[in-house]
């Protein structure tokens, strides 16, 4: 029997299929999650669900809809999708959705993403917690579902060109100089949504040559990792981007809702510069807007959102803080280091596709390389994320804490110490697992090698 416990996380079910949950447990999942709906006067009768290129992710999202279904609401399956076009459906259709990836986990994980209407977040304190304990008691009783309970109908539904579309209208590279640009799917589904909406697969061609790597759907994942947050899932792409000469390189994770960006050079752009470009671009629409930004992006994004006339926010990391903080203050845009970028004519959802539609158009609108492009928002020196296994977080913190006293300390999310030299590092647990993760930014190498190097030896001795 399955322990949901194990596999609900902070923001979504992720676990091992079969042994950490399977077909019985996902009905339940979807039969809680509609109780939970429908407790709540959730607008609408149906629930969209979609799924990756995993081989459980099928059977899993049936099981999932065969609950809803048991619950008395309809059924929307789009298929195949990104987690972003289950977004655009859910906000589009204004219905509650259901997405099934375990995102950049390796193939043996399936997990399960989940929204109310108009894609508003679900995480443990916003109803996740609730569909747990219901999906728990249901499998505790032998039942999935209540006995004699009215099955409601499903249909199915291809979003992918009104996505597409959609995405195109946002932002328009019709009229920009020609680019090669070297797409890395990493067997995920950005090979689904890419050829759709930067190719001529069903819209109007764009000025864009697409160089395709590992675009075959294969959730066993043959080439490399889908995680281009772990920079050895880059290298591919990067000697690419060389070899072809190509103006820019894309890596997208498993489910596509993230991008990342490789320059000219082969080198990467760091999320905090494209954050700060998509900010400006924004604000130049949107002036005065407030823009989210994640507590570990660089001190130069809010330096640069306030240039361009708009009004930082920080928020905690974590979509569902960021979407939040977005929705409460209206934001136009919103970025994280971990390249999610959330967009307010997005449903204050992220997609990493819009994101590295901005990026092309900045690119193509003017006559520069993307190296000097991006190089207008890199301020700064980033150690980038270092992980340690620590048995007892509380006291290496305290302990590295107490080694800085003249430091100015935020503890909004783990604890950020502020130097006077622009210096800064935030130390923070994780949700899941016995590390504590790093990020140290400074005005220069030597001085973010000097405080990453002494801040990791008192976290680890």
């Amino acid at each position: 029997m399955s322990d949901l416990s194990q596999i609900v996380k902070a923001y979504d079910v992720r676990g091992t299929v079969p042994d950490q949950w399977d077909e019985r447990a996902a009905e339940a999942l979807g039969a809680a999650f509609t109780q939970l709906l429908n407790s709540t006067d959730e607008p609408g009768d149906a629930v969209v669900v979609g799924y990756d290129m995993r081989a459980t992710s099928p059977g899993l999202a049936a099981a999932f809809a065969a609950g809803v279904r048991a619950e008395g609401r309809s059924v929307i399956e789009i298929g195949l999708a990104s987690t972003d076009l289950l977004y655009y459906a859910s906000g589009s259709l204004d219905l509650p959705g259901a997405m099934f990836t375990a995102s950049h986990n390796p193939a043996q994980y399936n997990g399960i993403k989940m929204c109310r209407s108009g894609a508003r977040p679900i995480g443990q304190e916003s109803g996740l917690a609730e569909i747990r304990e219901r999906a728990q008691a249901l499998l505790d009783s032998g039942d999935a579902r209540p006995a004699g309970a009215p099955t409601r109908p499903a249909e199915r539904r291809d979003l992918l060109p009104d996505y597409a579309g959609y995405l195109r209208k946002l932002v328009d590279l019709s009229g920009i100089r020609p680019l090669k640009v070297v797409v890395d799917a990493g067997n995920g589904m950005g090979g689904f949504t890419v050829p759709t909406v930067l190719g001529d697969a069903a819209l109007s061609p764009l000025p864009l040559e697409i160089v395709p790597l590992y675009f075959e759907l294969d959730g066993n994942f043959p080439n490399h990792e889908a995680n281009p947050l772990d920079p050895a899932n880059l290298v591919d792409l990067q000697r690419a981007v060389v070899e072809h000469g190509a103006d820019i390189g894309l890596a997208f994770d498993g489910d596509a809702d993230r991008c990342f960006v490789v320059d000219e050079r082969g080198e990467p752009v760091s999320p905090s510069a494209i954050t700060a470009l998509v900010a400006a671009r924004e604000l130049a629409k949107h002036p005065g807007s407030t823009v989210i930004h994640g507590l570990i992006t660089s001190s130069a994004v809010a330096e640069i959102i306030r240039e361009h006339g708009g009004q930082p926010v920080v928020a905690r990391v974590g979509h569902s803080f960021i979407k939040a903080e977005m929705a409460r203050t209206n934001a136009v845009f919103g970025g994280e280091h971990s390249a999610h970028y959330y967009f307010r004519d997005f449903w204050f959802a992220d997609t990493g596709m819009l994101a590295a539609m901005h990026t092309l158009a900045a690119l193509g609108e003017q006559s520069l390389p993307l190296s000097v492009l991006a190089g207008e928002y890199e301020r700064y020196i980033a150690s980038g994320e270092i992980n340690s296994t620590v048995a007892d977080q509380a006291a290496a913190v305290a302990e590295v804490r107490a080694a800085y006293p003249d430091a100015v300390a935020d503890e909004m999310d783990g604890l950020t110490l502020r130097f006077p030299d622009g210096a800064w590092f935030n130390l923070r647990a994780s949700n899941t697992e016995p590390l504590l993760r790093l990020n140290v930014e400074a005005p220069t190498r030597d001085r973010m090698v000097s405080l990453r190097d002494d801040v990791l030896d008192r976290v680890r001795r």
